[in-house]
Formats: C-alpha cells, sequence, structure tokens
C-alpha cells in the first residue's frame, strides 16, 4: 500500500515538472520571438487650396504674391530702429510658421555687430553685393553641423530676378531659405522657420508644402 502511494506521490511531482519545464521553455521561447515594433506616427495635415494675394504696400521697393492663408508683419525687432523698413514676416498661423524676409540696398549702409576683446559693439558698414552673397551662404551653412545635405540651385525669373534656392535636409532651424538680387541695387533673403523643435519627418509635409509658396514668391517678385 505504501509503494502504491509513494508510486502515485512521483507521478504527481514527475507531472508537475514537466508543467515547469513546458512553462520555462515557453517563456524561452516567447523572449526570443520576433516582433514587430509600432511605427511612429504623426497628424494628418488638410492643406488649404492654393490662392494668392499681391503684396504692392506703397514704398516698398519690392512687389510680390504670397499665399492667401498667410499674412504679412512687419518685423518690428527691425522695424522700429528706422534701419530695415523693408523687412517683413509672411506668417502662416495654420502651420506655426514663418518666412523671414530681410532686404538691403546694394551700396547702401547698415549697422553690423563686430566683435571686439570687450564684446561685440555695433559698426557702419556698406552694403557690398559680395559680402551680402557670402553672408547669405554662411547663414544657411551654419546648419551644416546638422544636416545630411545642402542643394543650392540657381534661378532666373520671367521678371529678370536672379538668385540661389537653398534645400538643406536634416533636424535643422530652417531647411528652405533663399536670396534674390539684381545685383546692382536690390538684395532680399527669405528664409523658412518653424514654432517648433526641428524635426524632418514630422515637417516634410508642411516644408515640401510651403516651398511650392516660396517659389511662387520668388517667380512673381519684381524690383521697383
Amino acid at each position: 500500500m505504501r509503494s502504491k502511494t509513494v508510486s502515485i506521490q512521483l507521478s504527481i511531482v514527475n507531472c508537475q515538472l514537466s508543467i515547469i519545464v513546458i512553462l520555462l521553455l515557453t517563456f524561452i521561447t516567447s523572449c526570443n520571438s520576433n516582433y514587430t515594433s509600432k511605427k511612429k506616427g504623426y497628424y494628418k495635415i488638410d492643406f488649404p487650396e492654393k490662392q494668392y494675394i499681391k503684396f504692392d504696400q506703397p514704398g516698398f521697393p519690392y512687389t510680390f504674391e504670397y499665399p492667401a492663408y498667410a499674412r504679412i508683419i512687419k518685423d518690428s525687432a527691425y522695424f522700429e530702429n528706422g534701419d530695415n523698413p523693408y523687412w517683413i514676416n509672411i506668417d502662416f498661423p495654420l502651420f506655426k510658421g514663418k518666412i523671414f524676409i530681410s532686404y538691403k540696398t546694394i551700396g547702401g549702409k547698415s549697422v553690423y555687430k563686430v566683435k571686439t576683446s570687450s564684446g561685440y559693439k555695433d559698426s557702419t558698414g556698406i552694403n557690398s553685393f559680395e559680402n551680402m552673397v557670402n553672408d547669405a551662404y554662411k547663414l544657411s551653412y551654419k546648419n551644416n553641423i546638422k544636416a545630411y545635405s545642402i542643394n543650392d540651385s540657381v534661378m532666373h525669373t520671367p521678371n529678370d530676378v536672379a538668385g540661389i534656392f537653398f534645400s538643406l535636409t536634416g533636424n535643422v532651424a530652417t531647411s528652405r531659405q533663399f536670396f534674390l538680387s539684381d545685383s546692382t541695387k536690390h538684395f532680399l533673403r527669405g528664409a523658412l522657420y518653424f514654432d517648433a523643435t526641428p524635426n524632418e519627418d514630422s515637417l516634410k509635409p508642411v516644408n515640401d508644402f510651403l516651398q511650392q509658396d516660396m517659389k511662387h514668391i520668388i517667380n512673381t517678385m519684381q524690383w521697383r
């Protein structure tokens, strides 16, 4: 009778051991199994219809067409001191972005920050075409640390306006920039910025959409 009881107990123990082994094998297999990570998603953006309005402010040395879903704001940071009265922002409230437009007269004077041993000081300098082109390239290539690539393409519009368009890839502060000039009097620069942490993937649809608007601004630009 006792041997029979022992035999039953051993059977139970063996059964328990078998269950434990199966559970361990299942756990190990599940830990080593392949899994598919969930792809990162972004909110869908409903883009407005392309419509344009002419910017034709009296006294300004340039005109162009800008999107109807944008608004023109004078850049108060530079406008109040009277040195740069033709600097404006093309504001896109829907996308929390702005195209900063700066303008300088070739041969005119501007106040520049000059580094000295005691810090920076204001210095008046002449706006030469060569220096402003170099400055435009320097501003674009300031993003070179975070940019994967920087492409610059020459533009020449039907209105006889020429310039360079910069397209940058990577998590940069501004991935679309340009400058326009007639090399004798007018020099205008534009740069697209967003009020958001730079993220190439999430901003790509908006960058591509607003790039079309930037090209329209460039192609409709006229000097006075």
